[in-house]
């Protein structure tokens, strides 16, 4: 018969034999499910050699076993659990198939007569039992489902068949009995086997005998040396652990606990109590007890309910942030009145080095309290949040009752830092293990596994920081107010720098601001040539460079004794010192381009301009998508070609555009992948213009989703992108029309420097960003969007080939 094939790896099946085993190799699966489609029927054989991932025919034995398959339990993953049930011998004559599944033609083994000799096979049938039951007596006790299977079997082939399939022979002698078919032979192969085996296990119970006399010996000795050291601490008068659980005992009533707690610390004092000197668990158990006692359990900072000072603080601390600082405000406010900060816990959300980890600093001097940083980047194991059950040797609290220990104050400020890069694997999951500590109804009553009591988390103040707010789980970020730290601006890089990075960086470095001198041109210099980023990181290392050649200078000057009072650091000597510049100015391009649009991209360090070029070219329809771009973006420049076509006569545009030209669409800096909605009304712009021929204006940049019907969608990470439009140089941005209440976070700067224009419908966004209408009237957008009063909008032409004023 044609079987499918299935490899077992140190595994040989015997007819009649039911055996469950996992399947996860693929040809193993597939074979499997061959075999459930057809007929139930699979051939088992094992492999040769154990390490071989994909053994081919030559890697198996010939001999095995047709099964029938009696149950499928699919498992996590791609793993399925197989129950089968061994029904006769077969040989392999040859591979039918190797792939995807592998099919072999078998050919069933007859099983000879065994003989007339009864008096022979049934002394055979007699030994066999007694060496059986020898073995019985010198291994572990085999199942009665076993036992009664060899005393009441007759069959020569059947009984060394369960004994061959029941007990724990090495793999080589399974497959060679199973290979001799006949009955009264394969009797006397397992009879010579278990007499080998009961001679090895006599050998290995006299070792374990002599073993057990040496352990005894050495429990003796023991003995004698724990007497010697009771009478040696008798004399230096040494602690016993009885006097050690009485004075636990003693801190533990003092501290005044819950009588369920109280009652589980001195339980353990008993057990200390009762423990003899040097004990390995006493030492865990006076762990235990110790960790436990310095927790803070009635320590408590007195808080600060000054605002004038937490305002004071705030200010000298940190430029700018406003928003961040009023809420801090407003937070301290409720606490004064109030005396608890409630159900407040803070996700302070935002790039890179704009400052989160120093606010919650601050935040912990304006209150007064303690203060601890729990770094949660990269953390996937459950434990390091809940802490380790005692069970393990080297259990230890969770990070968030050691940082309680470490601030010594049952209610400081502790900081949760980089809460959107933990993981998750089969250790647990560390986010869901959060969401008690940070549930204002639930951490009342913290249970840590190390501790395995309850501890009151609610009179601390939590603090959470993440760069993407879409990485946190949604459980966890429901129990989290979000406030949102942008990219810093230009002034407000340089105002950062002159009142903290240079005097840090300079007493840093053991100088003066007589002894080195950076000029105003210099820091601005710094930030628009040899940086770019969000946050200041990098600013403050270039300044520390430029800190660490001033010290290099003056060393120098006094060794050649030029004696150099003062190092003055400009515009003009900046790249003498620092190098080469890393970064050229952003600016708009010098002249308007045709199929060249400025989008606007949202990324995790804030906002970037993104060129997308358009071409068209003869050929036969085909659209070319470039730049690494995700399946969102795609989507949208069909959606854009679909617009195209459909107002094709508008635009002045050939109808069949699509059949006769080629369009291809690349977004710039192809190596960063790109995704997303928001770039669709630029890409429709892009092949509008690559069409009808006519430049787009190369100060005009753009953001917004576009609809088939030419609507215009909001957008999100508005502050961002308008940031980023003002960095570049750009005086017009075109948004969404319902994105106007979104200008109100936009940073007045920006507003005062660049001009929005919100638009409903694709029809204003080319009037808008076209250099002129194209020759066919396009219709009027069906409705405009309202303005702030702080923001101007330009009117535009109104008549075709006119410019846009």
């Amino acid at each position: 018969m044609e079987l499918p094939l299935l490899a077992l790896r140190g595994l040989v099946v015997f007819p009649g034999m039911v055996v469950s085993f996992d399947v996860g190799r693929k040809k193993s699966v597939l074979a499997t499910l061959r075999a459930m489609e057809e007929n139930q029927l699979i051939f088992l054989t094992a492999q040769k050699d154990l390490r071989d991932d994909d053994p081919g025919l030559d890697g198996l034995f010939s001999m095995g076993v047709v099964a029938q398959i009696r149950q499928v339990v699919k498992l996590p993953g791609d793993n399925i659990r197989l129950l089968a049930e061994g029904l006769t011998r077969a040989k392999v004559l040859e591979e039918t198939a190797d792939s995807p599944v592998q099919l072999v033609r078998v050919d069933e083994c007859k099983i000879p007569d065994a003989g007339r000799n009864i008096a022979m096979q049934t002394a055979l049938i007699r030994r066999t039992r007694e060496l059986f039951a020898e073995y019985s007596s010198l291994s572990p006790k085999p199942s009665p489902d076993i036992i009664y299977e060899v005393i009441e079997g007759a069959q020569p082939g059947r009984i060394a068949d369960y004994i061959a399939a029941n007990l724990y022979f090495d793999f080589s002698d399974k497959q060679r009995l199973l290979s001799i078919l006949h009955p009264v032979k394969r009797l006397k192969a397992v009879a010579e086997l278990l007499t080998n085996e009961c001679g090895v296990m006599k050998i290995e119970r006299e070792i374990a005998q002599k073993v057990n006399g040496q352990i005894t010996e050495h429990q003796r000795e023991y003995y004698l040396s724990e007497q010697l050291k009771a009478i040696s601490a008798e004399l230096n008068g040494e602690d016993t652990p009885q006097e050690e659980a009485m004075q636990y005992r003693e801190e533990i009533e003092a501290l005044g606990f819950d009588k369920k707690i109280a009652d589980k610390l001195i339980s353990e004092c008993s057990k200390l109590y009762r423990m003899p000197h040097g004990s390995q668990e006493g030492t865990v158990v006076r762990t235990y007890l110790d960790t436990v006692l310095e927790l803070p359990w009635n320590k408590f900072s007195r808080d600060s309910r000054d605002l004038g000072r937490a305002r004071g603080i705030l200010e000298r601390d940190h430029y700018g942030l406003e928003k961040i600082k009023t809420r801090i405000v407003e937070m301290l406010a409720v606490h004064a009145r109030t005396g608890s900060v409630g159900a407040q816990i803070l996700c302070l959300v935002g790039p890179p080095g704009v400052g989160k980890t120093s606010v919650a600093r601050s935040i912990a001097r304006c209150m007064n309290r303690k203060y601890a940083r729990v770094s949660l980047g990269g953390v996937h194991d459950e434990a390091e949040i809940r802490g380790h059950r005692r069970t393990y040797l080297g259990s230890m609290p969770g990070r968030i009752i050691s940082a309680i220990k470490q601030c010594g104050s049952a209610n400081p400020l502790i900081l949760l830092d980089e809460i959107d890069k933990m993981g998750s694997d089969y250790k647990g999951d560390p986010a869901s293990a959060l969401l008690e500590a940070l549930d204002p109804e639930q951490n009342s009553t913290f249970r840590d596994h190390y501790l395995e009591i309850p501890f009151d988390l609610s009179k601390t103040l939590f603090i959470t920081t993440a760069n993407n707010r879409r990485a946190i789980p949604p459980p966890l970020l429901d129990r989290m107010e979000i406030v949102e730290l942008t990219s810093y601006t230009r002034e407000e890089k340089f105002q950062i720098a002159r009142r903290h990075l240079i005097s840090k960086q300079l007493k840093r470095h053991g100088l003066t601001a007589k002894k080195c001198k950076i000029s105003d041109g210099a820091v601005y210099d710094l930030i628009d040539f040899y940086t770019r980023e969000a946050g200041v990181r990098n600013l403050e290392r270039e300044i520390a460079a430029l800190c660490r050649k001033a010290v290099t200078r003056l060393a120098d000057s006094e060794t050649n004794g030029a004696d150099l009072k003062q190092l003055s650091i400009g515009s003009k000597n900046l790249e003498a010192l620092l190098g080469v510049r890393k970064f050229k100015p952003e600016r708009v391009a010098l002249r308007d381009e045709t199929g060249v649009v400025n989008g606007l991209a949202w990324t995790s360090v804030g906002g970037e301009i993104m060129q997308l070029e358009a071409a068209v070219l003869p050929g036969t329809g085909k659209n070319v998508l470039t730049g690494s771009l995700g399946d969102v973006m795609k989507e949208s420049a069909q959606a854009a070609i679909s617009y195209i076509r459909a107002k094709a006569d508008s635009l002045a545009i050939e109808r069949d555009f699509y059949k006769t030209k080629d369009i291809h669409i690349h977004a710039t800096e192809g190596a960063v992948p790109k995704d997303g909605p928001s770039a669709g009304i630029a890409m429709a712009t892009a092949f509008v213009s690559a069409l009808t021929g006519i430049p787009v204006r190369r100060d005009v940049a753009m953001t917004g989703e576009i609809s088939l019907r030419g609507r215009v969608l909001p957008i999100g990470g508005l502050r961002e992108k308008s940031m980023a439009a003002y960095r570049y140089g750009i005086k017009k941005v075109i948004i969404p029309g319902e994105n106007l209440p979104d200008l109100a976070e936009v940073d007045a700067v920006v507003k005062e420097n660049v001009e929005f224009v919100p638009v409903d419908h694709m029809d204003t966004v080319l009037k808008t960003a076209l250099i002129c209408e194209p020759p066919a009237a396009i219709p009027q957008a069906s409705a405009t969007a309202t303005l702030p009063e702080s923001v101007t909008v330009f009117p535009v032409a109104s008549r075709p080939g006119q410019p846009l004023n």
